[in-house]
């Protein structure tokens, strides 16, 4: 592409004529990243003078400096704010990938953290915490896991990463977010006692975002008294943060697969390894059915640590003789975790002594890699309360809005990606059909960090959409009130020039037609075409015609038309239908009698959906 043929040059007046803010952007066939059209996006990002201002406003923003914020006057949005200035995810990954080379630092620096924050190793003990990792699924394993103990009557706080909408999300107690108030106080509170209790010859003063954050929901947790804590590990396992955690009363892997491979390994088995690492000496630890090399290196390190490690059964073999359980989080691949999240569940109440904890049933030994195998047993009434009862946004959700249907999840290796094809593709086939006029697929996607988009878009590509729609996992162009979904160590240039890349892989893609097979397709359905497409259904064009948007919700306002009955915003924003595409699409929505939009490939992604569909979970 030549530069300048975007017509991206800042004017002093106005805005471009090429490209507006707000409006759908495509890049021309012969846009490749690393061509000199990167400064053309470069020019897009500081020709806005709206996206400018909100840059210049988070940059320009000072941290703390000197005496903090007081407590008593500092708002919450005040504490997230300083929170930000410590570090997000991806400079975190960065400061870690450095310091690799002695993983052992890692966990000495946090154990000195939480010394400077008033707590010893000892005091976790308290908390008896079961502590999760995994590829996928252990975010969903940790909510049912909560869900089934809370049922018991238990007080439970549970501490998982990353957040939707609010960061608060990320610490609750009884299954609910904690308050502004109470984050706020105890933000401040540990705030200033790690900087009363800086080091001048410690080089690193204040811990990083995911840290401070840990220590705070140690804190928290201690404070309000909980019975359990069921932690969620960060990245990894063996030099995650959370992996100070000495005494947990279990232990449990979910489905491993390959995600964070600059930092984890490139193979599954090194992955595995590190995995393993939050499994301790005496801890019993359980592990859903995985390929037999990672189980194998699973195998070995709770050997060579006499850590009892327990392969679980499926979920038929708890159902057989009783009803069939109800799962409250949609998708087959659900049935994996609600399995391990019943035997950590159990395995807790058991080393705690409770009583009803479920009847055993016979079972065979596992003779998968020698593993032995988990309790085969009757689950309990409140086991299956807690099952159909768990609720976790952002993961197969589905919003049924007027003709609008939103498929959300944030599924973002190639594993769960599978996962979420499958699930997509038989919501589909359950639907309610409309009596008359054509139905819509649309995809929404944006993917960050060291993952493969190109991997992640194939996978997609047999969902056969109209139109595949991208943005950057920006909710709206100005930060106002965006202050927990801010990120300081990306620039906008940056992300639009991902989305740019998606694009033009999905472009890609789609000349190549290259939709295999990926999973048994069912046969046609009687009387109707095809199962996996729509009937009665748009003609599918040659190629899908796809957009990018400068933020999630002109995104959102292209796609819905006014037609979602909670998603109402004053007016579109200018120049939105300028693109051909943009206006053509945009008629075809309007006359859609439905349309389905699967949201996919980042969690930030579907929790900016989140907050402008579901307001009250920014209230």
């Amino acid at each position: 592409m030549r530069a300048g043929s975007y017509q991206l040059e800042r004017r002093q007046r106005g805005l471009s004529r090429g490209v507006h803010a707000c409006e759908a952007l495509r890049a021309p066939p012969g846009w490749r990243a690393g061509s000199p059209g990167m400064k053309d996006a470069r020019a897009l990002a500081t020709s806005w003078p709206v996206a400018e201002r909100w840059w210049e406003s988070t940059m320009e923003r000072p941290g703390p400096s000197g005496r903090p914020f007081s407590a008593k006057t500092a708002s919450f949005q005040d504490a997230v704010r300083t929170l930000n200035t410590l570090q997000t995810n991806a400079s975190y990954l960065e400061q870690v990938k450095r310091q690799r080379g002695d993983p052992q630092t890692q966990l000495e620096a946090m154990e000195l953290f939480l010394a400077r924050s008033g707590l010893q190793l000892e005091d976790l003990d308290q908390l008896n915490i079961i502590h999760v990792t995994g590829t996928k699924g252990k975010g969903s394993t940790c909510a049912f896991t909560e869900r089934i103990l809370r049922s018991y009557g238990l007080k439970t706080g549970f501490f998982s990463s990353p957040h939707l909408v609010q960061v608060r999300e990320r610490i609750r107690i009884n299954g609910q977010p904690i308050s502004p108030e109470l984050f706020t106080n105890h933000f401040w509170r540990l705030y200033h006692r790690l900087q009363e209790t800086k080091d001048g010859s410690s080089c690193v003063s204040m811990p990083a975002y995911f840290r401070f954050l840990t220590l705070m929901a140690f804190h928290i947790f201690l404070q309000e008294k909980v019975d359990l804590a069921v932690v969620e590990v960060g990245i990894g396992g063996a030099y995650d943060c959370t992996n100070i955690i000495r005494k947990p009363v279990v232990c449990g892997v979910s489905s491993l697969g390959l995600d964070h491979t600059s930092l984890l390994g490139d193979t599954v088995e090194k992955i595995a390894w590190q995995k393993g690492g939050i499994f301790k000496r005496g801890v019993p630890a359980f592990t859903v059915l995985q390929p037999d090399g990672p189980l194998a290196v699973l195998r070995d390190r709770a050997q060579q640590i006499s850590c009892p490690l327990y392969l679980c059964p499926p979920l038929e073999a708890l159902e057989e003789g009783g009803p069939p359980l109800t799962l409250g989080l949609e998708g087959e691949h659900q049935r994996s975790n609600a399995a391990l999240a019943l035997q950590l569940a159990r395995c807790w109440l058991q080393q705690k002594d409770h009583q009803g904890i479920g009847e055993l049933k016979a079972s065979q030994p596992s003779l998968q890699w020698q593993l032995p195998l988990a309790p085969v047993f009757q689950p309990t009434s409140h086991m299956q309360h807690g099952l159909r009862d768990t609720e976790w946004p952002g993961r197969t959700q589905v919003l049924r809005r007027g003709p609008l249907t939103w498929y959300l999840d944030g599924a973002h290796t190639v594993s769960s990606v599978q996962a979420c094809v499958r699930w997509f593709r038989q919501a589909l086939r359950g639907r309610d059909r409309p009596d008359s006029g054509p139905e819509v697929r649309v995809l929404l996607f944006n993917s960050t960090g060291d993952r493969d988009p190109a991997a992640l878009l194939k996978l997609l590509q047999p969902c056969q959409f109209h139109y595949a729609v991208f943005c950057p996992n920006l909710t709206e162009v100005s930060p106002t009130g965006n202050e927990d979904q801010q990120n300081f160590t990306v620039t906008l240039d940056q992300v639009l020039l991902r989305c740019l890349t998606h694009q033009q892989h999905w472009s890609r893609l789609d000349k190549e037609q290259a939709s295999p097979n990926l999973w048994n397709s069912p046969g046609p359905e009687p009387g109707g075409p095809a199962s996996l497409l729509l009937a009665p259904c748009l003609p599918h064009p040659v190629s899908t015609s796809s957009l990018v948007f400068s933020c999630i919700s002109h995104a959102l306002q292209w796609i819905s038309q006014g037609r979602d009955p909670v998603f109402q915003p004053p007016s579109p924003p200018r120049g939105l239908l300028a693109h051909p595409v943009a206006g053509s699409g945009a008629s075809v929505l309007r006359e859609a009698a439905a349309i389905h939009v699967l949201v996919t490939g980042s969690l930030h992604l579907v929790g900016g959906v989140l907050k402008l569909l579901e307001p009250s979970l920014s209230q």
